[in-house]
């Protein structure tokens, strides 16, 4: 008999697989030229789906190998799983640390700075009470919220060479916002040192495009209109070598007495945020960048996110607000 915990995250893993196979195959019809189709190779890996497409037919076991290299990953930085790095330092409170979880710390550090703290990776323990892989999800009691709130500040978190310690025993580190795009980057750069050429790599929508289609055209990637199923798109873009994250509402919630709560949470409040967005994509080079700026960016709200991306090099946004309409920052001329 399937204990009903891991049920609901057999149906969790089922969702993800149907949804992103529509995905894949969104991206199969918008990327490939006429009579080119990559070899994809999937896996249920990093709480998610990934998925990895060469075009180059004589490269496609290094798809394999880039799965494998996920599950590598998994080890360093997953929350829940007590083999993992990461769930060791928030155990012990204190540690050295490989080099890839201090670069992701660092990250979650210095946007924690640029964000005035409205971006927290030591908020691990508010998601948690919200539960939102839960078969009933339901709004935490407000005293549970605020003995967790007192807990959460970026600036315990010290760093000496490769040690990292948590200045507070109470605080959990959380790099969900952060790992799958650092992930994505240390994959392409495998795929470029083997001469993998054109490649798509999907970390449960957390996409990296490798090089061009084939043909030297730009790949075709489709936004998801929010509470809609992957088949209707919001809109679409172009680009090629870059990374496309979102972040958005309809991802994880669920509804109590009428009102929606969404899993991007104010670490303030205890809350989800509510600032008219439904969901922020950000393009750019660096996935990890774009995995954590789509975050940030909206955490800060429209007009504060906005500026924000405006202020960046190399980096755009389209923000949807929540009478869905679509905002561009600059640079987003090839948006269609």
């Amino acid at each position: 008999m399937i204990k009903k915990d891991n049920f609901n995250k057999f149906l969790n893993r089922k969702f993800y697989f149907f949804a992103l196979l529509i995905l894949l195959i969104c991206f199969s019809f918008g990327c490939s030229s006429a009579g080119e189709k990559p070899v994809t190779k999937s896996k249920l890996v990093l709480n998610t789906f990934a998925t990895i497409s060469i075009y180059d037919r004589e490269k496609a076991s290094l798809a394999n190998e880039c799965l494998k290299k996920c599950e590598d990953y998994e080890l360093i930085f997953s929350r829940t799983n007590p083999e993992s790095e990461l769930y060791r330092l928030n155990a012990s409170g204190s540690m050295e640390v490989s080099d890839d979880l201090l670069c992701v710390i660092k990250t979650g550090l210095r946007y924690g700075r640029l964000s005035n703290g409205s971006f927290d990776i030591t908020c691990g323990k508010l998601s948690d009470i919200y539960n939102f892989s839960s078969e009933n999800p339901q709004l935490p009691e407000r005293a549970e919220i605020e003995e967790i709130l007192k807990h959460i500040d970026y600036r315990n978190i010290e760093i000496e060479g490769n040690k990292v310690t948590l200045k507070d025993p109470e605080a959990e580190i959380d790099l969900g916002a952060i790992a799958k795009g650092y992930i994505a980057d240390r994959l392409k750069d495998y795929l470029v040192e083997n001469d993998a050429g054109s490649a798509i790599i999907n970390l449960g929508g957390n996409v990296m495009l490798v090089g061009s289609k084939p043909d030297g055209s730009d790949f075709l990637v489709d936004l998801q209109y929010p509470f809609e199923d992957l088949t209707k798109p919001i809109g679409s873009l172009r680009a090629s070598d870059e990374s496309v994250v979102t972040s958005g509402i309809y991802e994880r919630y669920f509804k109590q007495d009428g009102k929606l709560y969404h899993h991007i949470l104010n670490p303030e409040t205890g809350l989800p945020f509510e600032n008219g967005l439904l969901a922020v994509s950000i393009v750019g080079p660096e996935s990890q960048e774009c995995d954590v700026l789509s975050t940030v960016v909206f955490t800060l709200g429209f007009e504060k996110g906005m500026d924000l991306i405006n202020s960046l090099d190399n980096y755009r946004a389209v923000f949807i607000t929540d009478d869905y309409k679509l905002h561009y920052s600059d640079g987003f001329e090839q948006f269609e």
